[in-house]
């Protein structure tokens, strides 16, 4: 079994229900099995500041499911709670982003591991650091070497 982790993050409506919810339909899933849950934060706004704080948690998981069909998904889940993908960088009624797969690199048009921008993001580090510190410092090496 792989390990994955993904960052949840929302700021729209009750966004700490949001998070819970989305957690809940991500451990439905017969393929995935949640293994540890870092604490939820707020957050400001990343990217496009001028909105509404962020509630924010980092999980990990354990799956057989690919990188791509993971992605997939993650973004049917978002779809399921309402998520209307507008604005780059706006407020969200839910957000699952792929961190990092166990030490996979990709990057394709639709997918890059591990994510891009974590390194850029102290609320996603951070909590990474609390539940999978070798995985935090693995992404922020990668990142310095691009």
């Amino acid at each position: 079994m792989a390990k994955a982790w993904l960052a949840l993050g929302a700021n729209m409506g009750d966004a700490k229900a949001q998070i819970e919810s989305a957690i809940c339909h991500i451990a439905q899933h017969v393929n995935i099995e949640i293994s540890k849950k870092s604490k939820m934060i707020i957050s400001k706004a990343w990217g496009n500041t001028e909105q509404s704080d962020f509630h924010n948690i980092v999980i990990e998981i354990a799956t057989e499911i690919e990188p791509k069909e993971l992605l997939k998904i993650c973004q049917e889940i978002e779809n399921r709670l309402g998520r209307i993908r507008g604005e780059k960088w706006g407020p969200r009624i839910i957000d699952i982003d792929i961190i990092a797969y166990d030490r996979f690199e990709i990057a394709t048009d639709f997918l890059t591991l591990p994510h891009p921008y974590a390194h850029e993001r102290d609320f996603v580090i951070n909590l990474l650091r609390g539940i999978s510190p070798l995985t935090a410092e693995w992404v922020i090496k990668l990142a310095k070497q691009s």
